[in-house]
C-alpha cells in the first residue's frame, strides 16, 4: 500500500511475531499495535490517531473458520458444520468502518468464505456493510496474474462509501515492473543450495549462482520486486530437518508431481499413513511453473512444497520470495513463526496492485467532486420520474422484450436504477446468491405504484429480483460497447439521487420545524 502511495496510520494485530515483523520493516509507522480488536475499539484508536480523514482500511479477519481444506470434514460446512466464533471478527472489522468512515475499505479472505455454511457469512459481510452506508461488491483475485509466483486464489470485498461518486472499478492490474508471472524458478532458483536442517539466519548470496541466474531468467523479478541489490545480507535462508524416511520419500518424486503421481506409475513409499486419504501428502514444485499457495501451516511441516530440484522443503526466505516480498524485508523471529507469518500475509505486490487502484479511483473522485457538474443525460428529476423511467424497462422485462428497448430509453432506466438505489454496486449482479429477503423499506410511495421494485430481494447483493435481468442486459451492453464506464456505472446518478433524497429530507424537516413552531 505505501509502494501505491499511501500513508500508514496505524496497524493493528493480535499476532505478537507479526507486529515484531511490521515494526522491524516500517520503522516508521510509530502505532504498530499488538491488540485484540474485539477488546481494543475503534474510539481507543481515535484518541491515538487524532481527529485525521481516513481514506482507507485494509484488513483480513481471520480465514480458518471458512478455509477450504477444513470442509472436507464439514467442520466448515454441512450439517457436521463446528462453529467457530472466529467466523464473526468480520464484524470487528466493520465496526473500525462504521467508526472511520474511510471512502474505502478491502476485506481480504479465502474463497471458502463464499461457500461456508452455504455461503452465510459471505451474504453477511456484504448486508452489514451495504447497512453502515458502503456500496459492495466481492471479487476474486488470482495471484499470479499480478505477477505473483504461485497459485494463490483469494476472495477480495470492497466497499465505497455511498457519498464517493464513481463506482470502483474491478480490474486489478500488475505493477510496471511485473506485468509478467514469474516461475517458481525464477524467483528462487539463485539462492544458495542447502541440504536439509542447513543454512543460517544470515548468510552471503552466491554471486556465482545469481549471474548463472540472471543469464537464464534476467533481472525483472529478482532485482525488480525482490530488490536484492538493496539487501545487504541473505536472511531466513534456513532449511528445516527432515526424517531420513522423509528424504527417501522425497527422493522419489519427479519434479512437480505428488505422492498420488508417483504411486500410480509404481512408487512405493515409507510414510505410514492411509494412501487413500494423503495421496498428496508429499508434492515436489515444479521450477517452470507457479508454486502451490504459500500458507500458515508450513509452520508445521514443509512436505507439500518440497524444492524443484533439493531433496528439502522450501526455506523461509524461498517461500517470502514466492509470495513476493522482496530480500531487505527481514523476519526476526523464531523460524517456525517466520513460516507462520509469511503464509498468512497477502502478497505485497497483490496489496500494492489493490493500492494502485484505489489511489486512482480516489483521484478521479476528487476531480468529479472538484467539476461539481453532471454529464449523464437524462438524469431523473425527481423519485416519481425515476420510478416511471425505470417502469418501462420492468415492463420490457416482463414481456421479454428489454434488448429490444432503443439506447436512449434504457440509459434513462438504467440512470434511475443509480438515483433510486444508492447501495446496488453494477459489479455484483452475477454475485446474487441465493437468499431472498421480502422485507419491505420505507418507501411507500414507491411500495404504491410496484411493490417488486422493493422486494423480494436477493440479501448477498441487495439487488430486488425484478431489476436482476435488466442489471445483466446492462452488462452486455457495456461489453459490447454499447454503454460507456461513466455511462454503465453511473455513480453521477447515484450523487444526483442522494442529492435529491437529502433535499427532500431537508424540506420535511424544515415543514416539522414551522409546524411546531406554529
Amino acid at each position: 500500500m505505501e509502494r501505491a502511495g499511501f500513508n500508514c496510520l496505524a496497524a493493528i494485530d493480535s499476532n505478537k511475531e507479526g507486529i515484531k515483523v511490521f515494526r522491524k520493516n516500517f520503522p516508521h509507522v510509530t502505532r504498530a499495535l499488538k491488540k485484540n480488536l474485539t477488546k481494543f475499539g475503534p474510539e481507543k484508536l481515535a484518541r491515538r490517531i487524532g481527529d485525521i480523514d481516513v481514506d482507507i482500511i485494509v484488513g483480513g479477519p481471520p480465514c480458518q473458520g471458512f478455509s477450504t481444506v477444513r470442509q472436507r470434514d464439514g467442520a466448515n460446512n454441512g450439517p457436521r458444520m463446528i462453529e467457530d466464533k472466529r467466523r464473526y471478527l468480520y464484524q470487528e472489522f466493520l465496526r473500525y468502518v462504521e467508526y472511520f468512515r474511510p471512502k474505502v475499505f478491502v476485506m481480504e479472505n479465502v474463497l471458502g468464505i463464499k461457500s461456508a455454511d452455504g455461503g452465510r457469512y459471505f451474504t453477511r459481510v456484504q448486508q452489514e456493510a451495504r447497512a453502515i452506508g458502503y456500496r459492495v461488491h466481492p471479487q476474486t483475485e488470482k495471484a499470479v496474474d499480478l505477477g505473483v509466483p504461485q497459485k494463490r486464489i483469494r476472495q477480495l470485498i470492497i466497499g465505497t462509501r455511498l457519498d464517493i461518486p464513481n463506482y470502483f472499478s474491478t480490474e486489478l492490474k500488475a505493477a510496471p515492473r511485473a506485468v509478467e508471472s514469474p516461475t517458481l524458478g525464477e524467483a528462487i532458483s539463485d539462492l544458495p543450495r542447502l541440504k536439509a536442517g542447513a543454512g543460517q539466519e544470515e548468510t552471503e548470496y552466491d554471486m556465482a549462482r545469481r549471474k548463472a541466474h540472471v543469464r537464464k531468467y534476467g533481472k525483472r523479478y529478482i532485482y525488480q520486486t525482490l530488490e536484492v541489490h538493496r539487501a545487504l545480507k541473505l536472511t531466513a535462508h534456513r532449511a528445516r530437518p527432515h526424517s531420513e524416511r522423509d528424504l527417501g520419500d522425497f527422493s522419489r518424486l519427479r519434479e512437480g508431481e505428488h505422492c498420488a503421481q508417483a504411486m500410480k506409475r509404481g512408487e512405493r513409499f515409507d510414510f505410514p499413513y492411509d494412501k487413500e486419504n494423503f495421496k498428496d501428502r508429499y508434492t515436489r514444485q515444479h521450477r517452470n511453473e507457479p508454486c502451490s499457495t504459500i500458507v500458515a501451516h508450513l509452520s508445521k511441516d514443509g512436505l507439500m512444497f518440497i524444492h524443484p530440484t533439493q531433496n528439502r522443503s522450501l526455506t523461509p526466505r524461498e517461500a517470502a520470495r514466492v509470495q513476493s516480498f522482496p530480500d531487505w524485508f527481514e523476519f526476526p523471529i523464531a523460524r517456525t513463526h517466520q513460516f507462520r507469518v509469511i503464509g498468512n500475509a497477502v502478497p505485497p505486490l497483490v496489496a500494492e496492485a489493490v493500492g494502485i487502484a484505489v489511489n486512482s479511483y480516489l483521484e478521479l473522485t476528487m476531480r468529479k467532486q472538484r467539476a461539481l457538474r453532471f454529464d449523464l443525460n437524462p438524469l431523473p428529476s425527481n423519485q416519481d420520474e425515476a420510478v416511471q423511467w425505470l417502469l418501462d424497462l420492468v415492463r420490457a422485462t416482463d414481456n421479454k422484450t428489454l434488448r429490444q428497448i432503443p439506447a436512449a430509453l434504457f440509459k434513462r432506466g438504467w440512470y434511475s436504477i443509480g438515483f433510486l438505489y444508492a447501495g446496488l454496486h453494477p459489479d455484483s449482479v452475477f454475485e446474487h446468491g441465493k437468499e431472498l429477503s421480502f422485507e419491505v423499506d420505507d418507501f411507500p410511495e414507491i411500495q404504491k405504484v410496484e411493490p417488486r421494485l422493493l422486494a423480494p430481494r436477493y440479501v448477498q447483493s441487495g439487488w430486488p429480483v425484478v431489476l436482476a435481468p435488466i442489471a445483466k442486459e446492462a452488462w452486455r451492453r457495456f461489453v459490447k460497447k454499447e454503454l460507456k464506464d461513466d455511462e454503465f456505472y453511473c455513480s453521477e446518478a447515484v450523487i444526483a439521487g442522494m442529492c435529491s433524497r437529502s433535499h427532500d429530507l431537508a424540506d420535511e424537516v424544515r415543514c416539522e420545524r414551522e409546524n411546531a413552531h406554529a
